[in-house]
């Protein structure tokens, strides 16, 4: 396991998440643009020490959220609060908690990494010998310290991140805000903003994460909330989303399309995945002896042959696609009107 991904898992083993002061709390916060509804009465509490990741598709609200929580954009009702201080009547004491990045890097290209950094630090009125200490210290905890001399115009993509994070800590707030912040960088890019992202947390900061990659979330967060619709469809850790799932998924591959056609008409089912592409078929379930040795029996009663079977355990991927399928939820609210 790489140091990002036990990041999360080391601070579960050492605390119970959820158990701290809250750092940022909404209740009934709503947003309409005209006649479209972006926010729908939204309830969240994300407890101190934590990063807290927010799912949704495009156009799901996402930067709506982040805008409202730190006072760019007041709501139309409903409360949200940093440590205390609420974002529309005492939108100053806010803002003393909290540093925001936004999707693309917010740097002077035509300075230094350390200049920026030093340019900061005198607007937050740290002086000029406390501008240079600080800038020091986020070039060595951002790795930038060898670049620190190059014009910000120079760097890739992943440092200009990192210079942007490291901006973003100037004053060292207690919460961050993270609107999508990897958007546009390449996987090791990403994983670096990854590994800054986990040491910000590990140091005591409070996260709270925009993001369309669901990796991204399921490495860092140690809790997440799926937004759709206006409304947050689902809250939870990645693993407690995941279990509420099927557990495991059985992959059946076969090597001819008359074993394949046999099979998906053995197993049809409204949660069974066909694949007709790749002649696979993918069976929710236990995944237990129980479960594959029925699957077996009945596809050799048949004189079905498969060529691989292979188990997998959901993803967030498949847990956001389910939560956030547009034909899921028309059929959910059919059953429902019928119901009715």
């Amino acid at each position: 396991m790489n140091a990002t991904a036990a990041a999360p898992r080391a601070r579960a083993a050492a605390k119970a998440v959820g158990t701290g002061p809250a750092a940022i709390a909404t209740a009934g916060l709503r947003k309409s643009y005209g006649a479209v509804t972006v926010l729908d009465g939204i309830d969240l509490t994300v407890r101190a020490g934590t990063v807290f990741a927010l799912l949704g598709p495009n156009g799901a609200g996402k930067t709506t959220m982040v805008r409202i929580l730190t006072t760019l954009l007041p709501p139309d009702s409903g409360t949200a609060a940093v440590f205390g201080a609420d974002v529309v009547r005492t939108p100053e004491a806010a803002r003393r908690h909290f540093s925001l990045t936004g999707q693309y890097a917010a740097v002077d290209e035509l300075l230094t990494g350390e200049e920026n950094l030093v340019m900061m630090g005198r607007l937050n009125h740290l002086g000029g010998a406390g501008a240079r200490r600080r800038a020091a210290e986020l070039l060595d905890r951002f790795d930038l310290v060898d670049a620190r001399k190059r014009r910000v115009r120079t760097y890739s993509g992943g440092m200009r991140r990192r210079l942007d994070l490291a901006i973003s800590l100037i004053a060292d707030p207690p919460v961050i805000f993270l609107d999508e912040p990897t958007t546009g960088l390449d996987p090791r890019s990403r994983r670096a903003v990854w590994a800054a992202i986990a040491r910000l947390v590990e140091s005591g900061s409070t996260i709270f994460l925009t993001t369309q990659y669901l990796e991204e979330a399921d490495q860092l967060a140690d809790r997440v909330a799926v937004l759709h619709g206006g409304r947050v469809v689902a809250d939870g850790t990645p693993a407690e989303l995941k279990d509420g799932m099927a557990r495991t998924l059985v992959e059946l591959r076969f090597a001819a399309d008359d074993a394949y056609g046999a099979a998906a008409a053995l197993l049809s089912g409204p949660d069974v995945r066909a694949e007709p592409e790749s002649l696979v078929l993918r069976v929710p379930g236990a995944g237990d002896a129980a479960q594959v040795k029925h699957l077996l029996d009945l596809l050799e009663a048949h004189d079905v042959h498969i060529s691989r079977l292979t188990l997998s355990e959901p993803t967030l991927d498949e847990v956001f696609l389910s939560l956030t399928d547009p034909a899921a939820h028309h059929s959910a609210a059919d059953t429902n009107q019928d119901a009715t």
